[in-house]
Order: structure tokens, then sequence, then C-alpha cells
């Protein structure tokens, strides 16, 4: 398994849990695909996107398993994300958990 890691506001990780299926976030939705991380690039993500909110979820998922639908570009300082060009579904959840502070 290659972990990879969505953050989801509180009222995202509700949607996609009573839903089923997660469409993106405004900015997800705007660019086409949703944005991921690797485990290491989370911390970044989380302060330029995420600073100061409360009840943010770290979802994982398996890179692996969505690589027909993942592609991996560059972005924030020529590194590469991984980029899902579907609907997240909650079947794709391997684990969430709250992101921690810091």
């Amino acid at each position: 398994m290659t972990p990879i890691i969505k953050l989801l506001r509180a009222h995202e990780w509700a949607a996609l849990q009573a839903d089923g299926v997660f469409a993106g976030s405004p900015d997800d939705i705007r660019d086409g695909y949703i944005h991921i991380s690797t485990p290491d690039q989370v911390a970044g993500t989380a302060a330029k996107w995420f600073a100061g909110e409360t009840g943010v979820v770290a979802v994982t998922l398996d890179a692996e398993t969505l690589a027909a639908d993942l592609r991996w570009e560059p972005s924030r300082g020529g590194q590469l994300f991984p980029h899902l060009y579907r609907e997240l579904r909650i079947a794709d959840v391997v684990a969430a958990a709250p992101l921690s502070p810091g």
C-alpha cells in the first residue's frame, strides 16, 4: 500500500460518510480533480489551506488502488502531488483520523 492523504473539513467528511461520495471542495471542483497529498506533503498543505481550522480530518487512501484515476502532477514548489480525476468514494478510504495540530 502507498498511502496518500486527503484533508477534509468536518462537514466534507460528514458528507462523504452520509452520501458515500465526495465530488470535491470548491477548489477541487474548480481545478477538475481532487487535491491529495503524500504523507510528507500534508503538513505544508495543512499550513497553506487549513491554517487555524478545527475539525480537519486526514483521510488515508491507497495510491495503488486509485492508480487508474490518479495522476502525479507538479504543484507547490514543483513537487509531484497526487490528483484524483473522479469523485472520492467512501470505499476508497483506508483510514480516517483527526488532523493533529502541527
